[in-house]
């Protein structure tokens, strides 16, 4: 199923599951106030890449891209909902997950990558939490045909379950409102057949 994507003999694929290595590649550029020297962004990932640490992989102009880690995109088949929603978007896309390094050095390695996502709504938790950093980077052409296919296999719409009445209920009569014991100058919740059997004395 999967084997027009080339890095297919890197990829995990167990029983409803499947375990992609991403490399993340991060892009520096001179920053644009005196605050911040530099500005990060991820830019791409590389599937079925080695393991990294921000090791540079290109210079051009003042721009540098470092691969900067690599970590698994697992796909779950509990998830192809969201990931449905992530392929439905103009531009198809991965979430990194960073956290800032404690004492980190800003021009070389600023963050940790922590986590790589396929689902628009676990980006969003992350994104929430303000702790973490979201950036969205566009998939690949392989990866996007590989997740299409594994949602393809494992995806299930869920049955539209219609209510079913309860005919027991169903059958009782409502016989007006309010206590038929308790007498009442003027009943104006009583049924005409309350009113026929007379009040409860």
């Amino acid at each position: 199923m999967h084997d027009r994507v080339t890095y297919r003999h890197e990829t995990q694929i167990l029983e409803k599951q499947m375990m992609v290595p991403l490399g993340i590649v991060m892009r520096r550029t001179p920053g644009v106030t005196r605050w911040a020297a530099w500005a990060w962004r991820a830019v791409s990932v590389l599937p079925g890449a080695p393991q990294a640490d921000w090791r540079e992989l290109r210079r051009e102009g003042e721009a540098v891209d470092f691969h900067a880690a690599t970590v698994l995109l697992d796909l779950h088949h509990t998830q192809t909902e969201a990931y449905l929603q992530g392929l439905s978007a103009r531009v198809p896309s991965v979430f990194v997950i960073m956290r800032n390094r404690p004492n980190a050095n800003l021009e070389r390695a600023p963050y940790e990558v922590v986590l790589v996502t396929a689902s628009p709504f676990e980006a969003q938790d992350y994104a929430d939490n303000g702790d973490d950093i979201v950036e969205k980077v566009p998939m690949p052409e392989g990866l996007v045909a590989l997740v299409r296919d594994f949602v393809e296999a494992h995806h299930q719409e869920e049955a539209f379950q219609k209510r079913r009445r309860d005919k027991q209920a169903d059958g009782r009569a409502q016989d007006g409102i309010g206590d038929a014991r308790i007498v009442q100058p003027r009943d104006v919740f009583a049924t005409p057949e309350r009113m026929r059997r007379g009040r409860l004395n």
